[in-house]
């Protein structure tokens, strides 16, 4: 790895409305977010590694699991509207005002649970061959979007293809993306001057569906240990 100083935040928050205390919920046995913080401890790039949250429940399981908690984020920013790129911006905003500066920072999501420090190390290759632009894990569409359709005119039964021009083209679409939330890496200074994930260039990463599981819901979950469950049985047998 470079000289760069680098941080990483991983934001977890006690309350979600889909899925309550889903950061700390355990997935066969291990919290999501100590799969997070084992992760990026054991890739050796991610520098200072801090978990921001509103909650001394999650910091006890942080600290203990070997992350930091230099300060609790206010309630308001463990509620809606406010998203990841706010809390990254109050920690990065909070450590500056103690005299602490960084080059680089690293997001990571513990609702990833099968991102691995390879996912992480690889990225930061990129990041840094890239010259600091951004860089973000993507997994393919399980279903291409560009197939899409809708009701016509906000009705409820006639349906019509949301993109014509590509509807029925199967063979022909371009593969598609989603941003997975396992891992981003931003130039810090840009970041701050921005507050903004998504300045161009983005520079892609890409892990399979089946890695870059995203938790959101109960089904989510539920499928996460139906992964789990059936990695076991392959093993065993």
């Amino acid at each position: 790895m470079s000289d760069k100083k680098v941080l990483t935040i991983i934001p977890a928050k006690l309350g979600s409305t889909r899925l309550p205390e889903k950061n700390i919920r355990p997935l066969n046995g291990k919290p999501l977010i100590v799969r997070t913080i084992e992760a990026a401890i054991a890739s050796n790039v991610c520098g200072r590694i801090v978990v921001s949250t509103e909650s001394e429940i999650v910091a006890d399981i942080t600290r203990e699991a070997g992350a930091e908690v230099p300060f609790l984020r206010p309630e308001h920013l463990a509620k809606d509207p406010y998203e990841v790129n706010h809390v990254c911006q109050h920690v990065l905003r909070e450590l500056a005002s103690e005299g602490c500066d960084y080059d680089a920072f690293v997001t990571l999501l513990p609702t990833s649970p099968f991102m691995q420090p390879e996912d992480i190390i690889e990225c930061m290759k990129i990041f840094e061959s890239a010259g600091g632009e951004t860089v973000m894990s993507v997994s393919a569409f399980e279903h291409n979007p560009f197939g899409s359709m809708r009701f016509k005119n906000g009705g409820k039964f006639v349906l019509e293809p949301l993109f014509p021009d590509s509807y029925e083209k199967w063979s022909e679409l371009p593969k598609a993306y989603r941003a997975n939330g396992a891992v981003c890496i931003c130039d810090a200074p840009r970041f701050i001057e921005t507050a903004n994930y998504y300045t161009e260039p983005i520079h892609g990463y890409e892990m399979a569906p089946e890695r870059g599981v995203d938790i959101d819901t109960e089904l989510d979950f539920r499928f996460a240990e139906f992964i789990l469950q059936s990695r076991e049985e392959e093993w065993a047998g």
